[in-house]
């Protein structure tokens, strides 16, 4: 087999000798000398021909196998399964629902990275089951795991974390392990840590705008109480307390109804897309002046809400998946909160 020409196992390296295999194999992928697919040889056969013991090569495949490098069928042998991972940070990217702004997350976050990297995308739809399920299925083979720690309880409410998850989270080495988005886990020190926080962000984003934010007589958080992708229940907390401390009227609904009541000087704050769109349909209908009778903010920004003219309130998104990648590349340790901005439109 060609692959003996290769392999080079050196009797006097500090190194043990399942790592030089590991690395002698890894390296050959890397190189074209063995392709996708391709068929190694058994335990027993490279035991024998190199003259080592069985265990050891036994451990060295155990480690390939782990990450998706070699594959076993059954009665037929191991064979090359993965190489486009080979020589690269191999990453496994877990969010918790698809939307635009989780994806410009992602992507910038890879595009940051560079091509000396492979990103695994999953989403998990802030199921406790499918997260762990995953992290099983998954564990070991990467170098680099990013988390967004979103999850549900039984009665559709937004939790950071529950028992199984955190214990799934602290067997993940911490020079492995990245929280992304929300920092409420069990593991606080030496980790990569890029977060938002929901409570003072959404009230020092509003403070910001309270110039235009006070000429209403009455603000109304859209908060979605029974939703498939549960909200941080911080988020109520930061607005009534921006409310109180400012002495505003103000009231928390959970949906945009339809044929709602609007009166004139109701600022509503939405969450949700589909309260967005029906908010702005009923403003136009009832023929009130967007920005002058009626004003909306919008949690989280958009390139249409952009267009459209719609004032956000909301994370720096790209910045994140930026500044994820800039600590991994850099062998940094820490916290970061990332920018949370007023951007003021025509709807206020």
């Amino acid at each position: 087999m060609d692959l003996y020409k290769y392999i080079k196992i050196d009797e006097d390296s500090r190194i043990p000798k399942y790592q030089q295999i590991v690395d002698s194999i890894i390296d050959n992928i890397s190189r074209g000398n063995l392709k996708i697919d391709q068929k190694i040889p058994s335990i027993n056969r490279f035991s024998e021909d190199f003259y080592l013991s069985r265990d050891t090569v036994e451990k060295a495949y155990s480690i390939l196998k782990e990450r998706n490098i070699i594959s076993a069928i059954r009665g037929k042998g191991y064979y090359v399964s993965r190489t486009k991972l080979i020589k690269k940070i191999n990453i496994l990217f877990l969010i918790n629902k698809l939307s635009w702004y989780k994806m410009e997350i992602y992507y910038s976050f890879i595009n940051s990275m560079g091509p000396n990297s492979y990103t695994d995308l999953h989403i998990y739809h802030c199921d406790e089951s499918l997260f762990l399920n995953l992290l099983n299925k998954h564990k070991k083979a990467y170098d680099y795991y990013v988390i967004m720690p979103h999850f549900k309880t039984k009665d559709h409410e937004h939790i950071s974390t529950t028992i199984p998850v955190s214990k799934a989270l602290i067997k993940i080495p911490k020079d492995k392990l990245i929280i992304l988005g929300n920092k409420k886990t069990p593991i606080k020190n030496n980790i990569i840590t890029v977060y938002e926080d929901y409570e003072n962000d959404i009230y020092n984003a509003l403070k910001d705008g309270f110039s235009k934010i006070s000429k209403y007589k009455k603000i109304v958080l859209v908060y979605p109480k029974k939703t498939v992708f549960p909200y941080p229940k911080q988020i109520t907390h930061g607005f009534m307390k921006f409310c109180v401390d400012h002495q505003l009227d103000f009231d928390i609904i959970d949906k945009v109804y339809d044929d709602m009541v609007l009166k004139d000087g109701d600022l509503f704050i939405t969450i949700e897309e589909d309260d967005l769109v029906n908010l702005m349909e009923q403003t136009r209908d009832k023929e009130f002046i967007l920005g002058t009778d009626i004003g909306i903010i919008s949690y989280n920004d958009t390139p249409l809400k952009a267009l459209l003219g719609i004032t956000v309130i909301s994370a720096d998104f790209k910045a994140m998946g930026e500044k994820t990648s800039y600590m991994i590349l850099n062998g940094e340790r820490g916290e970061y909160k990332v920018p949370f901005n007023f951007i003021d439109r025509n709807s206020l």
